[in-house]
């Protein structure tokens, strides 16, 4: 059985997005590898947005989950609902609810491939900072 898609409100869809952005702008300013944003909205009820980036290390991966959780909570005034991975620190996720973010190390990333696991996902460029994220 499939499960109907609605569509989001305009304001918790912009809210998702702005989520998604600054994570991934935040994981490129800690020096992630790839960062990608995806856009499941249309593909899946659960998630709205993956943010998807690789480390060097897993003190980079700590750095880079340690500093989106602290600026999302501080400046976005939103809190993390959940974690998995940041002991081993080799897959390390952040969740926001309608937004997920994705942390590997290169030999994790490649193995688990979400961008091929999640192809229908439409891309979402990612501005620079400071720039419009609209």
């Amino acid at each position: 059985m499939t499960m109907p898609l609605t569509e989001p409100t305009t304001a918790s869809a912009d809210r998702a997005k702005e989520l998604a952005l600054a994570a991934a702008r935040l994981a490129e300013e800690m020096r992630g590898i790839d960062v990608r944003v995806l856009d499941l909205r249309k593909i899946t009820p659960v998630f709205d947005y993956f943010v998807i980036a690789t480390g060097s290390s897993r003190r980079q991966m700590h750095a880079m989950a340690d500093e989106i959780e602290t600026v999302l909570k501080k400046e976005l005034k939103d809190r993390k609902r959940g974690g998995e991975g940041y002991e081993e620190g080799r897959w390390i996720v952040l969740d926001y609810g309608n937004v997920m973010v994705h942390l590997f190390d290169a030999e994790a990333r490649e193995y688990w491939d979400l961008e091929h696991l999640w192809s229908d996902a439409v891309p979402v460029p990612v501005p620079a900072a400071g720039a419009a994220t609209r």
